[in-house]
């Protein structure tokens, strides 16, 4: 992970920083593993955030232009933030980790989970949750792209909606490797305890509209943003809407910060006329340049 662009020395202040305020090696971490500690939420949700604003500055340290808008998905709204100039790196730092740590307490291991169901339409997921839920939690979460539709819930309740999503026809439904039922209804305790840290926490307006999530919508007041960052643990992320916002506002080249395309995939999904460019490393940087 990164192992491509730490040697730009943008990427490797950002991660010195990261080192700093965590008080543990997180550039050995991502660089070397072990996999099971970096696949930790705990662990995860710090390295993902430094590793966006990483490329995003090795970016804007190469040339690269300023964006007119910025989006993240789920935990990438807190690189976009910080990207955006509305909230410091180290304060970010912190409040992920501690976003992992509520969100993972909320719910006990083994009592939630999360599938992607593959090849229904959104409103058909929405049906499935709605019969195989049978009193327990099952929603739909993760709106990629047409035709992937994330559901989470009580683990039991996410399994009957699988087996229900093959009846009605859906090409393939996957259960995820994570015990956290993120951004169901069942993350509200989380999100209440987010809401109080980000309380405590200096956030400015940003200098390039950050689209929320929770919304598809961009603010400017510190309160609307703090209140749509803790809205966001339970409700769905709305990215193939928010692509097609940012391309009704003008925007048709994306790029993708972080270590890996998945984005980049649910953006040709969405709409194979946008260009996105994922910047992985540096030969990627420059060639979107």
């Amino acid at each position: 992970m990164m192992k491509d662009l730490m040697a730009h020395a943008e990427v490797a202040d950002t991660f010195r920083e990261a080192v700093e305020v965590l008080g543990y090696d997180l550039r050995k971490l991502v660089e070397e593993g072990p996999a099971e500690q970096l696949n930790q939420t705990v662990c995860t949700q710090p390295a993902m955030l430094a590793a966006g604003v990483a490329a995003y500055r090795a970016w804007r340290s190469l040339g690269g232009a300023e964006p007119a808008f910025m989006a993240g998905h789920s935990l990438g709204e807190y690189t976009a933030l910080v990207a955006a100039q509305a909230l410091e790196l180290a304060d970010a730092l912190q409040l992920v980790r501690y976003r992992a740590e509520v969100m993972q307490a909320a719910v006990p291991e083994g009592v939630g989970a999360m599938a992607a169901i593959l090849g229904l339409e959104d409103d058909a997921v929405r049906e499935v949750c709605t019969q195989a839920a049978q009193g327990e939690v099952l929603e739909a979460v993760n709106f990629n792209s047409p035709g992937q539709v994330v559901v989470a819930g009580h683990k039991a309740a996410v399994e009957r909606g699988m087996a229900l999503a093959r009846e009605r026809g859906a090409k393939r439904a996957l259960a995820l490797p994570v015990s956290v039922p993120s951004h169901s209804s069942l993350m509200r305790p989380a999100a209440a305890k987010l809401a109080d840290r980000l309380a405590q926490v200096s956030l400015r307006a940003p200098r390039i509209p950050v689209w929320h999530n929770a919304d598809v919508a961009a603010y400017d007041d510190p309160a609307r943003i703090r209140d749509a960052l803790a809205r966001q643990l339970y409700s769905p992320v709305r990215w193939a809407e928010t692509i097609r916002a940012l391309k009704a506002q003008g925007a048709g080249r994306f790029l993708e910060c972080g270590p890996g395309k998945v984005l980049a995939g649910l953006n040709k999904r969405i709409d194979d006329g946008l260009a996105t460019f994922a910047l992985t490393d540096e030969a990627a940087i420059r060639a979107a340049l």
